[in-house]
C-alpha cells in the first residue's frame, strides 16, 4: 500500500494510556444513536432481521452481531486513533488496497446517501401513522433539521447525538420488556406462528440475516468511526468506547426482538411495529413513544448525511454546508417515493452483503497485523 493511500500517525513520545470515561459515554453513545435509525426505532429493521425468524433469529442473529459489532466498532475505532487519516473513507483504502478500497469509498457513499432516504421515508411513515400527517411533512421536517445540525460540524454533531442515543436504547429496551412482561407465553406462540404469516425477511436463514446485519451497519460506520477515532486519547479508550456501544446496540437488538416475536400478530404487515407495542400498553405510550422514534431517525440521518458530505468537501466549509442541502433534497425526493419497509429491504440487505466482504477483508488485516507483531 502506497504512503500516499493511508498516512500513519508518528508521534516522538508514547502514546496516553488513560481513559476519559466522559469520552467513552460519548463514543458509544454515539455508536447507538447512529445505529438506531428509522428502521431500529420504528421495529421494521428487527422485525426483518431477528424477530422473523424465531428464536434463532433472536438469539442466533444477536450473538453474531454482538460478537462481529463489537469487533467492527473497536476495529474502526482504533484504526482512526492509530492512523489519524486525512480524510474518513481512507479506512477503506486501509484494508482494502487501493482497488477495492477505492470500491469501497464509493460504493458506501451511495449506500450511506440510500440509507439517509431509507430515514425520510421512515420519517414519513411514522407522521402519516401516528400522527395522520402528510407523509412529506415528515420527510421535509428532517431534512431541515439534519442539514441544520450538519452545519455544526463534527464534534458538536457527535456531543449532541451522543447523549440522546443512551436515552433511545434504554426506553426500546424497556419497552421490549414491558412488550414480553405483558404476555409471557407470546413468544413461544410468535415463534410457533411464524410459518403461517407472509413475513418480510432479511435472508433465507437467520445467519445469513446477522452477516447481512453487520454488513450494512459497518458501510454506515467505517468513515464516521475512522474520523471519530482521531478524536480518541489512546487505543483503550476507542476499544472499550467501541464495545459498549456495540455490546448495549446488539442487547437492544435482542430485546426489542423478543417483544416482537411476543406480539407477532399484532406486528406483522405494520409500517412501523414499535408504535403497535405501544399502543398495545396504552395510547399515551404510543404518543410518548413517537417521539423517541423521531429522535432515533434524526440521529442516524444526520451523520448519514455528513458521512457523504464530508466525503467531498472539508467539515463546515462553505462548500460542504451547500452540498448537504443539496443532498438532503434529492434524498427526500427519493425516500417520499418508495414505502418505507421496501426501502428497508432493499437498501439495506442488498447492500449488507456488500458489506460482508468488507469484514472479511478486515479480518485478514487484523489476522496480519497479529501475526507481524508477535513475530517482532
Amino acid at each position: 500500500m502506497s504512503p500516499e493511500t493511508v498516512r500513519t500517525a508518528t508521534t516522538t513520545t508514547a502514546e496516553p494510556t488513560g481513559v476519559r470515561w466522559g469520552r467513552v459515554i460519548v463514543i458509544a453513545g454515539a455508536i447507538i444513536a447512529f445505529l438506531i435509525g428509522s428502521g431500529f426505532a420504528t421495529g421494521q429493521e428487527i422485525l426483518q432481521y431477528f424477530a422473523s425468524y424465531g428464536y434463532w433469529g433472536v438469539f442466533g442473529t444477536g450473538l453474531v452481531v454482538l460478537v462481529l459489532m463489537t469487533y467492527v466498532c473497536v476495529e474502526f475505532l482504533q484504526a482512526g486513533q492509530e492512523q489519524q487519516f486525512e480524510r474518513p473513507g481512507l479506512i477503506y483504502h486501509y484494508y482494502g488496497g487501493k482497488v477495492l478500497g477505492t470500491f469501497y469509498d464509493y460504493f458506501s457513499i451511495v449506500f450511506i446517501f440510500l440509507s439517509f432516504t431509507v430515514m425520510v421515508a421512515g420519517m414519513g411513515a411514522l407522521f402519516k401513522e401516528q400522527y395522520d400527517l402528510p407523509v412529506a411533512s415528515g420527510g421535509i421536517g428532517l431534512a431541515v433539521v439534519a442539514v441544520v445540525t450538519v452545519g455544526f460540524g463534527l464534534t458538536r454533531l457527535t456531543d449532541v447525538i451522543g447523549r440522546i442515543g443512551p436515552v433511545i436504547v434504554v426506553l426500546a429496551i424497556g419497552l421490549g420488556l414491558a412488550a414480553v412482561l405483558r404476555n409471557p407465553g407470546g413468544v413461544a406462540e410468535g415463534h410457533a406462528a411464524l410459518p403461517s404469516l407472509d413475513l418480510t425477511t432479511a435472508s433465507d436463514n437467520w445467519f445469513l440475516a446477522g452477516l447481512s446485519y453487520v454488513g450494512f451497519c459497518m458501510l454506515w460506520l467505517a468513515a464516521f468511526l475512522a474520523a471519530m477515532g482521531r478524536t480518541t486519547r489512546s487505543s483503550k479508550e476507542a476499544a472499550v468506547g467501541g464495545s459498549l456501544g456495540a455490546a448495549a446496540f446488539s442487547v437492544a437488538c435482542i430485546v426489542v426482538g423478543l417483544g416482537l416475536l411476543a406480539n407477532i400478530d399484532t406486528v406483522a404487515g405494520m409500517e412501523i411495529p414499535m408504535l403497535a407495542l405501544a399502543r398495545d400498553v396504552s395510547p399515551a405510550l404510543a404518543s410518548t413513544f413517537s417521539i423517541i422514534i423521531v429522535a432515533g431517525i434524526y440521529t442516524t440521518a444526520v451523520p448519514l448525511l455528513w458521512t457523504v458530505a464530508a466525503r467531498f468537501f472539508v467539515d463546515r466549509s462553505p462548500h460542504f454546508r451547500l452540498l448537504a442541502v443539496g443532498l438532503a433534497a434529492l434524498g427526500t425526493f427519493i425516500g417520499l417515493l418508495v414505502p418505507f419497509s421496501q426501502m428497508v429491504n432493499v437498501v439495506y440487505v442488498i447492500n449488507g452483503y456488500v458489506g460482508i466482504l468488507l469484514l472479511v477483508l478486515m479480518l485478514a488485516r487484523t489476522v496480519r497485523r497479529v501475526a507481524a507483531r508477535r513475530a517482532a
